[in-house]
């Protein structure tokens, strides 16, 4: 602006506050309005957002939690008396006497005719990280299939 004239020198299109009379009015209702629905709009997205950062952190939870099991499990059967030395891949079978006390065996229900000596708890594949995985005949899933497809998949990319 020109203070000799109080006029704007520039073009017209590049003017802070309308400058034709052509112009929509301008009033503090319609800008109070304007300023309401933006803010609403701007609630209702953060809203929204922070919704599936909410829904991600009890997935994380849910998983922490599972993990935290699956560990306390592993940590278990790692504890339980045995009388060998474990080998992964090797599949080893979970008792509890009536003391409560765990037992690792190589003898599975069936090696005792269906009569073990102690509780059977479960049967368990020992994994080469020493993590257990529940061994339950064929359809055991098998961890190194897993990461054998992972591999594959990523080797196939372009």
């Amino acid at each position: 602006m020109n203070k000799k004239t109080d006029r704007q020198l520039s073009p017209d299109h590049t003017s802070p506050y309308p400058v034709s009379r052509l112009a929509p009015a301008f009033n503090l209702v319609d800008l109070a309005k304007e300023i309401e629905q933006a803010d609403e709009m701007l609630a209702n997205r953060a809203g929204s957002q922070l919704k599936i950062i909410a829904e991600q952190v009890k997935i994380l939870q849910q998983q922490a939690k599972s993990i935290l099991e699956q560990t306390a499990r592993d940590q278990q059967i790692h504890r339980a008396r045995c009388n060998f030395q474990k080998k992964p891949g090797q599949v080893y079978h979970l008792y509890q006497n009536s003391h409560g006390n765990s037992l690792l065996s190589m003898l599975s229900p069936d090696d005792w005719q269906g009569k073990p000596p102690y509780r059977f708890i479960g049967s368990y594949r020992l994994e080469s990280d020493r993590s257990w995985t529940l061994y339950q005949g064929d359809n055991t899933e098998d961890k190194n299939d897993h990461l054998k497809a992972i591999h594959q998949l990523l080797n196939d990319q372009p």
